[in-house]
């Protein structure tokens, strides 16, 4: 999705190509999660020619709220004001499993 946002609309070999030197992934892989993506309709699809042209059916925006409001239900009790407290904590975040960082650098 972060690479089909700011195109608005891809095909699978734009995405690979975006992807490429980033996060390369095999096409068919790609190919696979956008499927995918659109049975849940997270994507749109249309047929072009002989290739299917993808569009984001959900914004960046909405998609970072839903997941923030998920990280509140589920660690937060729903409490917005109880995320504030704890970043404002200065308390160590994990980066990646095993590496710690402070907030504070």
């Amino acid at each position: 999705m972060k690479a089909l946002w700011p195109l608005e609309k891809a095909t699978v070999r734009e995405i690979f190509i975006v992807l490429s030197d980033r996060c390369p992934r095999a096409y068919t892989t790609i190919l696979t999660i956008l499927d995918r993506l659109a049975r849940k309709k997270i994507v749109i699809r249309q047929k072009h020619g002989t290739a299917w042209v993808y569009r984001p059916n959900l914004s960046a925006a909405r998609v970072r709220a839903d997941a923030v409001r998920r990280l509140l239900d589920g660690f937060f009790d729903g409490s917005p004001e109880a995320l504030v407290r704890f970043l404002g904590s200065g308390k160590t975040v994990t980066d990646r499993p095993g590496k710690q960082i402070s907030k504070h650098r």
